[in-house]
This record gives C-alpha cells, sequence and structure tokens, in this order.
C-alpha cells in the first residue's frame, strides 16, 4: 500500500479518508509534501500552521479547488464554496446574516419542540434508528425556520434528498449516482422556491409578523456586480442552508455513541445546569469523531512555506481530521476527553472539523454555531427529555467511509419520555 501511496495516492486515501494524509506526514517528519491524486500533483498539508496558511486568501483561492464530483453533489454549481474575493465576501455577508443569535435561538426552540414531538412518537416503536429520525427532525426543524414549506407527507422524501448529496462525494457505485440524481431534483426544487419568493414578496411571512425568511434573504441576495442571483444559483444556496443542517444528524449520532461509551458523562449532563460541561462535550464530539476528512483549494501565486514550494494553481488539501488530532495540540488525541475544552476556547485553526479561520470573510463553515446549538439541544434531548436502551448492534465506525457513521445507524429501543427539563438547551 505504501508503494501504491508513493506511485499515487488515489486508492490509498480512497480506502482511508481519515488518517492517511497525517500519518505520512509523521512518517515523512514534516507537515507538508506532495502527491498524486488521479496522476494529478496535489499538495498534502496538515497542522494549525499550515490551516493558518491555508485560510489566507493572498496564498490560497477555492475556484476549481473543488473535485467536480463534489460540485454534482455536495456543493452544487456556483456555491460560496467556490467563490472568491469580492464575490465570496458578497455571498458570505448575506450567509452571516442569518446567524444573529434571534435566528439561532429561533432554530433552537424549533428543534426543541420537535425533539419533544418525535419523542413521544417513539414511545411504544419496538426499535428507533437514531440517524434516520434525527435527520428527519433536523429536516423538518430546518425547513421551518428557513419557511421552505414541506408537507409531512414530503417531508421523508425531502429528507432523502438531503442526505443523498451529504452521502455522495466520496462513494462509488448506487451511492454516487444516487447523489448525481438527488443532486438535479433537489436544484430544480429549491430554484422553484426562490421563483416563488420572488413572485410573491408580500406573502412570505414568519410566525413573527413582518420578519423575513430564510427564503426570502437568499431569494434577495445580490453578486457582487449588484444583480440578483440566478434562481438556479439562489436555490444552490438555499441547499447550502439546508444540506448541512441535516448533516448534523451524523454529530448528533456521534454524541450518542459518546455517551454511550462514557456514562460518567451521561450522568454529569442530566445532573448538571452548569452549561460548561455541555459545552465542552459537544467540542469533543466534534473533535473525536470523524466528519469531513479535508478540504482543497489552490494556490494563488507562486510561493514557498517552510521550504516547500508551491506553484501557482497547484491543488491542496488541508487534513481536518488530522489537525484534530495532532498530538502537538492535543494530549492524548485518540481519547475522548470532554474535559479538555473545559476553560478552554480552542483557536480557529487548531479546531476545525467544519474549517478554520473567520467566519465572516474567510471560508469556515458559517453554520458552525448552528451545529453547535443543534448539538446542545440534541444532547439535552437524550440526556434529560427521554430515557432509552442501546441493544446489541454493529457500532464500528468503518475507517473507509466518509462521512462517517457508526455501522448500524445506532439503534435504540424502550424509548420513554421523562419529566426532567434542561434549565437550558444552549
Amino acid at each position: 500500500m505504501r508503494l501504491l501511496e508513493r506511485l499515487d495516492s488515489t486508492l490509498p486515501l480512497a480506502a482511508r479518508p481519515y488518517g492517511l494524509l497525517s500519518d505520512r506526514a509523521r512518517r515523512l517528519d514534516r507537515d507538508v509534501y506532495d502527491t498524486r491524486l488521479l496522476l494529478q500533483k496535489t499538495t498534502c498539508m496538515t497542522g494549525a500552521d499550515a490551516a493558518r496558511v491555508f485560510y489566507d486568501p493572498g496564498l490560497f483561492v477555492r475556484a476549481d479547488a473543488a473535485p467536480r464530483r463534489l460540485i454534482l453533489t455536495l456543493f452544487g454549481e456556483g456555491g460560496v464554496q467556490s467563490l472568491d474575493g469580492e464575490r465570496h465576501r458578497a455571498r458570505k455577508e448575506m450567509f452571516m446574516s442569518l446567524m444573529t443569535p434571534d435566528a439561532r435561538d429561533r432554530l433552537g426552540d424549533i428543534a426543541s419542540r420537535i425533539w419533544r414531538e418525535r419523542i413521544r412518537d417513539w414511545e411504544g416503536r419496538r426499535q428507533v434508528v437514531l440517524y434516520d429520525e434525527v435527520s428527519e427532525l433536523l429536516c423538518q426543524a430546518v425547513c421551518a425556520w428557513t419557511g421552505v414549506p414541506v408537507s409531512d407527507r414530503r417531508l421523508p422524501a425531502i429528507t432523502g434528498l438531503l442526505t443523498a448529496l451529504i452521502e455522495a462525494p466520496a462513494a462509488v457505485g448506487a451511492r454516487y449516482l444516487r447523489g448525481r440524481a438527488a443532486r438535479r431534483i433537489a436544484d430544480r426544487w429549491a430554484a422553484a422556491l426562490i421563483r416563488r419568493a420572488r413572485e410573491n414578496p408580500h406573502t412570505r411571512l414568519t410566525e413573527e409578523p413582518g420578519t423575513r425568511t430564510v427564503v426570502d434573504v437568499v431569494a434577495s441576495c445580490r453578486d457582487a456586480d449588484g444583480r440578483l442571483l440566478p434562481p438556479d444559483v439562489a436555490g444552490v444556496e438555499l441547499l447550502n442552508v439546508l444540506r448541512p443542517t441535516v448533516a448534523v444528524a451524523r454529530f448528533v449520532v456521534f454524541a450518542a455513541l459518546a455517551l454511550h461509551g462514557n456514562p460518567q458523562w451521561r450522568h454529569r449532563l442530566a445532573t448538571e445546569d452548569d452549561p460548561e460541561p455541555l459545552e465542552a462535550f459537544v467540542q469533543e464530539v466534534r473533535r473525536f469523531y470523524p466528519f469531513f476528512p479535508m478540504v482543497a483549494a489552490r494556490a494563488a501565486r507562486d510561493f514557498e512555506w517552510r521550504g516547500h514550494h508551491f506553484p501557482k494553481g497547484r491543488r491542496v488539501l488541508l487534513d481536518l481530521h488530522g489537525t484534530d488530532h495532532d498530538p502537538r495540540l492535543w494530549e492524548r488525541p485518540e481519547q475522548f476527553r470532554p474535559e479538555r475544552f473545559l476553560g478552554r476556547e480552542p483557536d480557529a485553526y487548531s479546531m476545525i472539523p467544519q474549517g478554520g479561520g473567520d467566519h465572516y470573510h474567510g471560508h469556515r463553515c458559517a453554520g458552525e454555531w448552528i451545529t453547535k446549538d443543534l448539538m446542545k439541544v440534541s444532547v439535552t434531548a437524550l440526556t434529560r427529555w427521554m430515557s432509552y436502551s442501546v441493544p446489541a448492534q454493529d457500532l464500528r465506525v468503518h475507517p473507509w467511509r466518509a462521512p462517517a457513521l457508526p455501522e448500524s445507524h445506532f439503534i435504540v429501543t424502550q424509548v420513554a419520555a421523562t419529566r426532567v427539563e434542561a434549565a437550558t438547551a444552549r
């Protein structure tokens, strides 16, 4: 395998997307090295210092950086992930306008209400597959929050579309083809929502009179030249709100897995009202468990870093998972230890499960705060609003599957609502 890796890393990386880049960096004793992917020279980087360089807009750009299969499934054509300069600034400003404390609180309140409703629905069921249920729960919540009309009958289908987009980028065969088909259907659906919003500007109000919905905001977004985004591009950006929110279900399942394996933390979160342990637990779930393994950019110009030459246009991969497990940054990184975050706020380049750098001006995920909010609501639900049993099942997380999940999708039984309410869910 190491000989194949030296010749071309495509197959080794597909077989082990989490850990391969950082392991080779450690063998070479350097944070940057060249390899080949699909026979094209590619530079790989890992560590906090590498992340700081990678998120310098004067050194790296995102245009034409993501592999085409990501555009055709996960990202969509013309989305914010592939923009630079003023076009990226204008688009990112729109996304960050959605992340106000009041807006995040509204989403958290919606998610809390739906969690309680779902828990009551789960009572009496023989078993509940947590990943499937939480994906649908979060889809329902984000559609309500954004103003996207989805009936109970259509909710499973919309959830299925969004999860297919998430599953597809690193997949082969049927899973990838499902993602391609889902992208075409989702793009048409989202573009139709944008057109409808533009045609009926006075009929789309949230439950709070006079408040614009997220669909309104996206539909009225203008590019750097002052023109409204084409409906298909605005639809892609609407999906860039919906899809990542549904993807939080993976973190929720990993949180359930962590609670199962760390009963002392389950007890602590169920009995303490101090918000700091909940914050620490959520952060450690995000750091420890595999999410998306890496991100791509291209060198904006010729430059050197640590004696390594970056020619203009070279594709570069930043190792997200490896940086989150870097022993230079994290003591005993392969152990799940939420206490590492008690009294510690990680910097923007050491803790990068959803990218690094600045939220407002860089390419760090705009929805990172929403991710943490929804995880806190979900962990509160799992520890305070319900009781359940975890039967014997296959909880292995395979290193070759990206994005990762426990094999069983985490099954629970004997679900019952409890009367213990959290003092706060965020």
